[in-house]
């Protein structure tokens, strides 16, 4: 006989657990405890259902299995409620029959041709409204199954316009809570955050509020100079390349038209950035190669990082040549955009360290106007973000940096001279 489930919730996840509403939205804060909320819910609505099974939905199946898998398994851990489970299609299935499965919304296929008690669509903001308007919807028809849609906000796309209008229908209950309101979060970490986020981000990750960042996402009042070079840190160079001179002539391209390439070159030390020089021009490739080089010379820079794609790849054997004639070498790291759109990706890596005073600009006409320019401007179509993406990049490239800047209490010596360890 199976064991009495003990479902510990904390008061804010109870207030949704126990709605007696059809379709439930959450707008909640990281580490509210959304994950743990919906494992139990999925648990019990399949345990009453008598004879529909249940879907927990994330972004991709990969992300619903890192996320779900592991918390089904640890709930039900000491009980006797699980029949069987199907590792590799992420399908657990209970001893009443009805299967719990994980699904991802990007793989539509998944969803189709079954009927439905419940679902969970987990991170409702990163999927494409047709998974539930035009596949998902219909399968809870037969035994007018439920819904639980959960995230942080994403700005104000249909997640937001779905929390709005379940404010208004009697079906539906909309919550919204902080990640405070977990009482396990210590207040102190949210803080933290807090100090080293920019206003925008934080209201949205950690107070679950639907905030767009689109226009003044830069204020000119953060935009803060300083001509005296810090005593300490290490200089770094990130690398925002374009397309090169003579290719573009060769396109018909005209001159305001073309990306500029970018090199940013800054010196860190801790989480402050002081902002050196930006150079910045439509170069041929060994022009870009040259320029740096001798930027990483003049600057004893540790690591250079070159966004990631066919022009880095042209740029390196250039480069190398450079280094080989020079008798100079430097650390060469990628950059990426990691699959987030070029504003979020500028947004996330500027807005907070500039808001809080994190980053300090040199005096140089050569592109102070033009860096306030792209910044009070972004994003814009017709504005160049030349300057500040490749700035943005040096996010990562601090990162990678970070290994060469440890120093070891003892020196190393081989153990073996040939093989070198």
């Amino acid at each position: 006989m199976a064991k009495e489930l003990d479902v510990q919730l904390h008061p804010a996840q109870l207030e949704i657990f126990n709605s007696t509403a059809r379709f439930k939205v959450v707008s909640a804060g990281r580490r509210f405890g959304k994950s743990r909320l919906a494992a139990w819910i999925l648990i019990i609505k399949a345990l009453q259902s008598e004879s529909k099974d249940v879907f927990y939905i994330g972004p991709t199946f990969q992300q619903a299995k890192d996320i779900m898998w592991n918390m089904l398994k640890e709930l039900l851990h000491d009980t006797d409620l699980i029949e069987t489970t199907h590792e590799n299609t992420a399908t657990m299935k209970l001893v009443n029959g009805r299967r719990i499965s994980l699904k991802g919304s990007d793989r539509p296929d998944t969803l189709r041709g079954v009927g439905l008690a419940y679902v969970v669509l987990d991170e409702y903001a990163s999927m494409k409204v047709e998974v539930w308007e035009q596949i998902i919807r219909p399968t809870l028809s037969d035994v007018k199954g439920g819904a639980l849609f959960i995230g942080t906000p994403a700005g104000k796309n249909h997640f937001y316009d779905l929390f709005l209008e379940a404010e208004k229908d009697e079906d539906w209950e909309a919550f919204q809570y902080t990640s405070t309101d977990n009482p396990l979060i210590d207040p102190k970490e949210v803080e933290v955050a807090k100090r080293t986020m920019s206003t925008q981000a934080f209201r949205q990750e950690f107070e679950a509020s639907f905030v767009s960042f689109t226009g003044g996402i830069f204020k000119n009042e953060w935009i803060k100079y300083d001509e005296n070079e810090p005593e300490e840190g290490n200089f770094v160079i990130a690398v925002d390349p374009a397309g090169f001179e003579a290719v573009e002539k060769e396109r018909g391209l005209k001159g305001s038209k073309l990306d500029e390439t970018a090199i940013s070159i800054v010196k860190i030390h801790g989480d402050k950035w002081w902002v050196k020089d930006i150079l910045h021009g439509r170069w041929n490739i060994k022009e870009t190669a040259s320029k740096i080089l001798q930027a990483a010379i003049e600057n004893q820079a540790t690591t250079v990082g070159i966004e990631s794609g066919a022009l880095k790849n042209a740029i390196l054997p250039y480069l190398q040549d450079e280094m080989r004639t020079q008798g100079r070498w430097v650390v060469i790291t990628d950059v990426t955009h990691g699959g987030k759109k070029k504003a979020d990706r500028i947004t996330w890596a500027l807005q907070g360290r500039l808001e809080h005073g994190k980053i300090t600009f040199n005096r140089n006409t050569n592109w102070n106007g033009e860096l306030e320019t792209q910044l009070i401007e972004f994003p814009s179509k017709g504005t160049h973000d030349d300057i500040i993406d490749s700035l943005a990049y040096i996010d990562q490239v601090s990162v990678a940096d970070f290994m060469h800047t440890i120093e070891l209490e003892e020196e190393w010596i081989p153990y073996d001279d040939v093989a070198g360890y």
